[in-house]
């Protein structure tokens, strides 16, 4: 008696897909302790339309088949993607947008922030020194170059420019760049390696206490680590019951969102760019090699996507575990550098899902269910790394900490040059080291030897695929290592 019904409100966008927002008379609040800079904000902001998402309201999203409006590419799906992506905030400022793992203009909820605001300055940071133990191998590097002049030249037709800065302390360079510039805001997304959250967590500190807003965003994952727990509101410790409760959530993850229109640029005068080397001329003819072969940058990434689901993917569940051909995505690369978001990869799939399902397609079905468990275990392995952030250091399992280690450096050159006798094992090492590359289910094959047969210690497997894989990444390659071992839980 008395209580409000629940309020529906139903609207269709331009590109065919109708929301439909619940108001809940109560929901239960949030008890997750987080760490203040990932916080998420009170309101959650649409970033392309004035729309304000409460704690309180649920947004579901129902995809219907329409013929897509012109000026659309890609395939995106984004139900934000005909609202002005360039409205500004009533009181213009200057915004530095940090950019990292997320070399996209496409679906960067920093780089939407930024324009909003009023003026952009895009800026990245090179400090590699920061990274320690783990300073980017040589085709990293050589893909990150790459990468990042085809973002500057992205940005550059949307009238900004990308502002290189070559650093030992990224806080004091971030500092600096804000005072040169004049800029109020500093706008970026997410890491969830455990150097990053540190140095996040110190960056936030430190610039808020300076004055300077700081806001950062989720362009990573299609959850926030602390938004997945079970029912005791605890971290999941395998992954079966983790991916289930991300397929089972009441909410989808985010749409994409399409490239901002045009970005105005913020005055950078005073602090130029510097010139960022990442290769010795030692590397160059090696470097030339990878050209051939990949194609970084968010554009090649989304052909690489497209490529993907209209032709492996409906044969992926047959042909995943072949290793003498072109039978998985190959996207791994452009997700590590966030040239393509794992949200836009997840909803154009599971858009082919939908039309096989209609289709009557069960071998497709079968592969696109099989697809998304990989997306699942990368989006595992940022959870994983959240919630154990010494993860890459040392075994989850406490029996296994004194494990007695075979130090031989004579097996473990053997190893790295593929002369260890065994012709599958040898293969892949050689290949590793021509090309960047190895198939996942080589990559199980050499590491399984190098723990259970060779008994070296799993972190000198773990850096020397770090030095030396194109798609090298801290969280993936931490949980693929913790799991060959048997030192962490999987399934």
């Amino acid at each position: 008696m008395g209580e409000k019904k629940k309020t529906k409100k139903k609207t269709l966008s331009p590109h065919g897909t109708i929301h439909l927002a619940l108001v809940p008379s109560k929901l239960p609040q949030p008890t997750h302790h987080l760490p203040l800079f990932l916080l998420p904000p009170s309101l959650i902001i649409d970033s392309n339309s004035s729309t304000l998402v409460g704690a309180n309201q649920i947004i579901i999203t129902i995809i219907i088949i329409m013929p897509m409006p012109s000026g659309v590419t890609n395939g995106s799906t984004s139900s934000n993607s005909f609202n002005n992506n360039n409205k500004k905030s009533s009181s213009s400022s200057k915004s530095i947008v940090w950019f990292r793992r997320d070399l996209r203009v496409e679906d960067n909820p920093a780089l939407s922030a930024g324009v909003r605001a009023g003026e952009v300055v895009p800026l990245f940071i090179w400090a590699p020194e920061e990274e320690g133990h783990y300073y980017p191998g040589r085709v990293s590097r050589w893909w990150l170059s790459q990468s990042l002049r085809h973002l500057d030249s992205s940005l550059r037709s949307l009238g900004a420019s990308l502002l290189t800065k070559r650093s030992l302390d990224t806080a004091s360079t971030l500092l600096h760049v804000l005072q040169s510039t004049n800029a109020t805001n500093l706008f970026f997304n997410h890491l969830y390696d455990p150097l990053s959250l540190v140095r996040d967590h110190r960056l936030k500190e430190l610039l808020t206490a300076q004055g300077i807003n700081v806001r950062s965003f989720n362009a990573d994952l299609l959850y926030e680590p602390w938004e997945v727990n079970d029912d005791n509101d605890l971290p999941f410790t395998t992954f079966a019951p983790f991916w289930n409760k991300c397929l089972s959530m009441p909410y989808d993850p985010s749409a994409p969102m399409l490239p901002p229109k045009r970005i105005t640029p913020g005055d950078a005068s005073r602090c130029p760019s510097d010139t960022l080397v990442f290769e010795d001329d030692s590397e160059k003819g090696s470097n030339a090699l990878l050209a051939r072969a990949w194609s970084p940058g968010w554009r090649n990434a989304d052909k690489a996507l497209s490529t993907f689901i209209n032709g492996p993917l409906v044969e992926y569940s047959v042909n995943r575990k072949k290793a003498d051909g072109a039978t998985t995505s190959l996207l791994s690369p452009h997700l590590h550098f966030g040239e393509v978001s794992v949200r836009k990869v997840f909803h154009l799939v599971r858009i082919k899902q939908l039309v096989w399902a209609n289709e009557g397609n069960k071998a497709g079905e079968e592969s696109v269910n099989l697809f998304l468990k990989s997306i699942g275990l990368r989006e595992y392995s940022r959870y994983f790394s959240f919630n154990h952030p010494c993860s890459h250091e040392r075994p989850l399992l406490a029996p296994l900490r004194f494990f007695p280690w075979v130090i031989n450096e004579s097996y473990f050159k053997a190893w790295r040059q593929g002369r260890t006798g065994y012709p599958l094992v040898d293969a892949g090492m050689r290949e590793l080291w021509a090309t960047g590359w190895l198939h996942d289910r080589i990559r199980v094959v050499v590491s399984s030897f190098f723990v259970k047969v060779l008994q070296l210690p799993w972190r000198w497997g773990m850096k020397y695929f770090w030095d030396t894989l194109l798609d090298a990444d801290l969280e993936s390659d931490a949980l693929g290592w913790q799991y060959i071992w048997n030192s962490s839980r999987w399934p």
